[in-house]
């Protein structure tokens, strides 16, 4: 579909959804950004829904401005992916063992590894990276510790790794995760000091207190963000390592090779120029779809996900949609579905089917093919996976 327009204060507002089906609480969010004296565009993603301050699958253009909490407090979050020499008549008849080697390999929920493990191929950059911690917040300088350990580890929530195959029946490795804890404390430290500038007093909702160009306050926020975001995308280079290195010991004879490895941030903040102006574009549950772009944009954990190309659509400032995106919060999931649910929902996929994963249910999230059905003008299917098996925290 192209997008329907609503109006809003200061800009309209693009929909890539009908704006019916948005809840109200979402639409007010949209509306309250449109309010924003820096705001210079607002592109709502087909998998839009409610979130802290800004709705999640919104993508904000704002000039000398940038708000911390449309950047999403998993600063960095998003996804990898690769295709793998392997095909479905590589796979064995049972996958548990698999999922037990990938779980065992890549800490998951609350845990983490002894050591620092580094990504594969990163050299001087590791370490100007690491040496940098030092000028980042000091809120959260004395968890370095914490941040060596957490690198390379998938966390809980809607965070996952899986072994997918394609529709030629071509096996595919995916995860999903971002900056873990360091990122989350990052985006809350700042929340708060952006919440107590003057200029953000008479904003319609505290939570979407901005930086303004030239200041002390955006010049840490700055800092601290770019960090982040390399925090959380080589989190995802070292779990991808990692991944490959179980896949190679669990297939040895198929002697598996791996294609170049796709990446998307999808909540993060990027310098681009639109209509002759330089804009600060924060993408919260969007990710960057330029022409050219490719992207990964996933279901649930029982329904399946896309690679996708962008198109380069200027309306919705080439983004496109993160995911299926939620249609129940997660204590509304908790209250509706059982495991039961979740055990006939997630058939055929090797995966956690307990009560701690119920809130992860497929059903709690909008139709993926519908998602993307939506946002045709934004990109083109690449490939369309189904996992097969699941990891989660």
């Amino acid at each position: 579909m192209s997008y329907v327009e609503v109006p809003g204060e200061k800009v309209p507002i693009r929909m890539w959804t009908d704006p019916a089906s948005v809840e109200d609480v979402a639409m007010q969010q949209l509306r309250n950004v449109a309010t924003l004296p820096w705001i210079k565009g607002l592109a709502v993603m087909p998998d839009v829904h409610f979130g802290k301050g800004a709705t999640v699958g919104s993508v904000i253009a704002m000039q000398g401005a940038v708000c911390p909490a449309a950047v999403g407090v998993d600063i960095g979050c998003g996804m990898s992916a690769v295709k793998t020499s392997l095909t479905t008549n590589d796979l064995p008849g049972d996958l548990s063992r698999l999922r037990s080697r990938i779980e065992q390999a890549i800490p998951v929920g609350r845990g983490m590894h002894d050591e620092l493990i580094e990504p594969e191929g990163v050299g001087a950059r590791w370490d100007d990276f690491w040496e940098r911690f030092d000028g980042i917040a000091e809120s959260v300088k004395f968890r370095q510790q914490r941040a060596v350990r957490q690198m390379g580890t998938l966390g809980g929530g809607n965070h996952f790794v899986e072994f997918c195959v394609d529709s030629t029946g071509s096996v595919w490795l995916m995860l999903h995760s971002g900056s873990r804890n360091i990122g989350n404390e990052l985006a809350d430290f700042h929340i708060g000091v952006a919440q107590a500038l003057p200029h953000n007093q008479d904003l319609i909702d505290r939570d979407l207190a901005v930086f303004v160009s030239d200041t002390p306050e955006m010049g840490a926020y700055r800092n601290d963000l770019f960090w982040a975001q390399e925090y959380a995308s080589y989190n995802r280079a070292v779990m991808m390592d990692l991944f490959k290195n179980v896949v190679r010991k669990e297939f040895k004879k198929a002697k598996v090779t791996f294609e170049p490895v796709i990446s998307c941030h999808h909540n993060y903040v990027s310098e681009e120029r639109y209509d002759g102006m330089d804009l600060l574009v924060t993408r919260k549950g969007a990710i960057r779809a330029g022409s050219g772009d490719y992207g990964i944009i996933p279901g649930s954990m029982g329904t399946g996900s896309y690679i996708v190309k962008g198109l380069g659509n200027e309306a919705s400032f080439n983004s496109a949609s993160h995911g299926a995106g939620r249609k129940m919060s997660r204590n509304a999931a908790r209250k509706k579905f059982s495991v039961r649910d979740l055990e006939d929902q997630t058939r055929g996929v090797e995966c956690r089917k307990d009560s701690g994963v119920v809130d992860e249910i497929p059903g709690a999230y909008k139709p993926i093919e519908k998602v993307i059905d939506q946002q045709r003008d934004l990109v083109e299917v690449v490939a369309k996976l189904k996992q097969v098996v699941c990891v989660k925290g």
